[in-house]
């Protein structure tokens, strides 16, 4: 039988649920402000996915994107586009909403660059982007895990932070129409907590039995990169909070199937940015999609093919690197390599169509000839005098459950908002636990950078509550 324990209200302090990017953010945020965070996190560490992203953060216009960064001025329309024939329902909400995104997106890298001191210099350009602003580090430490990392080493060493791990929030508490703290499970004991609260619990991608059934039940038996974990959108609408998009869920086109262990439901990611460098991605030998196309479109591309294996549900893609994209993204293949996901070995190895296809596909990137699927970037690729025994980095891809658009709906200051469109008093949602912003597709490099924005926004917000409160 579990025991109540009831921690008293510090002086202006507030709640995070979350330990991801946007949770970090909006802790990191409130105690610049003077303000204690007692942040709780469901699983036994902290850093949920945001701290396994590794294709990077966007950011326009910066210091770091080549040629003239300051007339990138797209990354507003690219995300419109990406977002679909959504856009036309709510439309004046999502607008508002990434237009706060990408608006926010050249601070959003300051302050991890100038502030946090991290490393974002290198840019590359993914699917569906017009140019490249999605940024990265340097070194071998992928983005996710350099960001995350750091801003819980600072927020861990600082006296108003106190984070608990392996507790589950079962409840948000409200007195009349205002959210006063939360009811959690952790250690045998079920806790309160009490003070204003910010979810940045994620979305319900590894909820496989549970929402993910419910609102997609098309995508049962789907691998996904994310741990088995139920959603958590349903403890904000007990408070009155609504939901947008939830139909709407992204499967990543690219996870690696490990031939050591092909049938695991749990795929690891094969990174963006692989494609986004100069991969190909081939199916009997053959290229079949514009590997810089959205993640959305790559993904219809390949299960239009049948399916080599019903439990779960994967396809037989190979993702093939040249030796310049490895010269260039050399930690993240080398690990792949290491983990058993990728491979060194020669173009004569991958059958017998796939030699004049790679041969037609690095004419066109050494600009002799137009890409026939519409490729126009092709990155780092440098492999020219294509022969039988050139040599290639090879890793079986298929699609899996990446991503959930849907969540509560949220204002552009990160006010959960109720039926009615009014702001629920003393909550706030930052990150994939929110609706709205990425309607029917997500752009790669996106997810970072909505943790940031809307996490720190948050943080500012529920700063400005407390001051209210106060007087």
């Amino acid at each position: 039988m579990s025991k109540l324990a009831t921690q008293s209200t510090a002086h202006r302090q507030a709640i995070v649920v979350g330990s991801g990017l946007a949770g970090l953010s909006a802790a990191s945020q409130l105690i610049s402000h003077g303000v204690a965070v007692h942040l709780l996190e469901r699983s036994v560490k902290p850093g949920g996915n945001s701290i396994k992203a590794s294709s990077g953060i966007n950011g326009a216009p910066t210091k770091y994107q080549p040629g003239t960064p300051l007339f990138d001025t797209r990354f507003y329309e690219d995300t419109i586009k990406s977002v679909g024939g959504v856009i036309s329902t709510a439309r004046k909400e999502r607008e508002d909403l990434i237009s706060t995104l990408t608006n926010s997106s050249s601070d959003a890298i300051s302050w991890l660059v100038d502030e946090k001191w991290i490393d974002l210099s290198v840019v590359v350009q993914l699917g569906g982007h017009s140019f490249p602003r999605t940024h990265r580090g340097a070194g071998k430490t992928p983005p996710g895990a350099s960001i995350v990392t750091t801003l819980l080493k600072s927020l861990k060493e600082h006296p108003l932070f106190y984070l608990e791990t392996s507790c589950l929030v079962t409840s948000v508490l409200k007195s009349g129409d205002e959210v006063t703290g939360v009811e959690y499970d952790c250690e045998g004991q079920t806790k309160l907590l009490h003070g204003p609260v910010i979810f940045a619990s994620g979305g319900f991608g590894g909820d496989a039995e549970g929402m993910l059934a419910q609102y997609r039940p098309d995508l049962a038996g789907f691998p996904s990169t994310n741990d088995p974990r139920p959603g958590s959108q349903n403890l904000l609408t007990d408070v009155g909070a609504q939901l947008r998009d939830m139909e709407f869920v992204q499967v990543h086109p690219t996870s690696f199937v490990d031939p050591k262990d092909a049938r695991n439901p749990v795929k690891f990611l094969a990174a963006e940015l692989l494609r986004g460098e100069g991969g190909l991605l081939l199916h009997d030998g053959k290229r079949f999609i514009n590997e810089m196309e959205t993640r959305k479109n790559v993904t219809e591309a390949i299960t239009r093919f049948p399916a080599t294996d019903s439990s779960p549900r994967q396809w037989d893609i190979q993702l093939v690197l040249d030796e310049g994209i490895y010269e260039k993204a050399t930690s993240h293949i080398d690990f792949y390599v290491w983990k058993g996901l990728m491979h060194k070995t020669t173009i004569e190895e991958l059958g017998p169509t796939a030699l004049s296809t790679i041969q037609e596909y690095a004419k066109a990137a050494a600009g002799h000839v137009p890409d026939p699927l519409g490729r126009n970037y092709f990155a780092q690729w440098k492999l020219s005098d294509v022969s039988s025994e050139s040599v290639v980095y090879v890793g079986k891809i298929t699609p899996a459950v990446h991503f959930t658009m849907g969540g509560v709906v949220i204002s552009p200051r990160g006010e959960v908002l109720d039926a009615n469109n009014r702001p629920i008093k003393g909550l706030w949602a930052a990150g994939e636990v929110s609706g709205g912003i990425h309607g029917e597709n997500r752009l790669g490099g996106s997810s970072l950078l909505e943790c940031v924005v809307f996490g720190r926004i948050s943080g500012d917000q529920a700063f400005d509550y407390l001051k209210e409160v106060k007087q």
